[in-house]
């Protein structure tokens, strides 16, 4: 009996269906070796942040080594494209007087790949999206925190700015760590088909 158990949970098992990392499980057709992404559209409030989300996107498929980033549509297999929909930014935590102390800033993204051979969607994904919340008074800032030790200010460098320069600053470092995430998670989405 239990080695009938131990064969069904075996079969279970290999069955599945998942795969993990260390197998290539890239949905992305075996001849396709460069990428070109294009400028992605900006539909926010925020200058820059569809360029920055960008250079993240290039960073990422450069350091997986599968595709080759060039700088010409003409010499790419695929097509990376899309646009920073949406952003919003609101309010969460509030002093004793009701000012607000952090914000939550959350922003959509669509892309989409496109073969350039076949001129035929490979994937897209429509209003991705991830949030950032970050502190707008030195009180409030963390200064442990993981995500606040990756900047590159300090404890003693928060407690000595403005409210305004902690705000700017938090939200700048909690932006770039979101369309990194971003960056990430489009790679990985486009490269396995989901």
């Amino acid at each position: 009996m239990s080695r009938l158990l131990a064969a069904g949970a075996l079969a279970m098992a290999a069955g599945c269906g998942y795969h993990f990392a260390a197998t290539d499980t890239s949905a992305l057709p075996s001849d396709v070796t460069t990428i070109y992404v294009a400028h992605f559209d900006n539909h926010t409030r925020i200058n820059g942040i569809n360029e920055q989300l960008r250079l993240d996107i290039k960073e990422e498929i450069a350091n997986h080594k599968r595709l080759v980033v060039v700088d010409n549509p003409a010499g790419a297999d695929l097509t990376l494209s899309g646009d920073v929909s949406q952003e919003t930014m609101l309010p969460t935590t509030f002093n004793s007087v009701s000012e607000p102390t952090q914000y939550s800033e959350t922003v959509s993204v669509d892309a989409v790949l496109h073969d350039n051979k076949t001129n035929k969607v490979l994937w897209q994904t429509n209003h991705m999206t991830d949030t950032a919340s970050f502190s707008t008074v030195a009180q409030a800032v963390i200064p442990t925190s993981p995500t606040f030790l990756q900047g590159n200010l300090r404890g003693r460098d928060i407690a000595n700015m403005t409210d305004l320069q902690v705000a700017q600053t938090q939200q700048f470092l909690f932006q770039g760590q979101m369309l990194k995430r971003f960056a990430r998670s489009i790679y990985n989405s486009m490269v396995q088909g989901f």
